[in-house]
């Protein structure tokens, strides 16, 4: 391929986003919902990972979590098709954020485990794909939840179910 021919096929895509510490989430001043309502509002930072991928949170509510995602290229793997990581990222991110929504102040969780089933490709032409998810359980220790990847039509492309821990924040001390 000549310099030429490659410039013509090249794309550019240019990502912006926030200190990461600035938007992150002190468990000790805010609940989960709150949190993820503040991030859905515009008035916390979405995290780096948010902006590079390109996914939004488009509902939000105690035990569910609605994240949006537009299929572009650049999402693709040597195939054409959306990489399987950006899916199973996109499960993960709205499962753990059904979790979240349902935690207290002075509490957090995090993935532990998580098994993804895929359906179908996702292409760009495909459109917005929405990743449903609602919590399962909630306990003290444990939580889980399970994720739907869906276009507009309702057309299941991918589903999943998560285990989180759930854990205690400990609280700062003043000296």
């Amino acid at each position: 391929m000549s310099s030429n021919e490659k410039s013509n096929t090249q794309r550019i895509r240019t990502i912006v986003w926030e200190d990461p510490r600035i938007s992150a989430r002190d468990a000790n001043s805010i609940s989960g919902l709150e949190y993820l309502r503040a991030i859905k509002k515009g008035e916390i930072s979405p995290p780096p990972i948010a902006r590079l991928l390109g996914y939004n949170i488009s509902e939000i509510d105690a035990g569910l979590a609605v994240f949006e995602l537009d299929p572009a290229e650049y999402h693709y793997n040597p195939f054409g098709t959306v990489h399987g990581g950006i899916a199973s990222t996109l499960l993960d991110t709205t499962m753990t954020a059904a979790i979240l929504s349902t935690l207290p102040r002075g509490a957090n969780c995090s993935t532990i485990e998580i098994k993804v089933n895929f359906i179908l490709p996702i292409v760009s032409q495909t459109g917005t794909v929405r990743c449903k998810a609602k919590t399962i359980h909630v306990g003290n220790r444990i939580a889980t939840a399970e994720g739907k990847l869906v276009d507009k039509q309702e057309k299941l492309y991918a589903h999943a179910v998560s285990t989180c821990m759930v854990f205690k924040q400990k609280k700062r001390s003043n000296g």
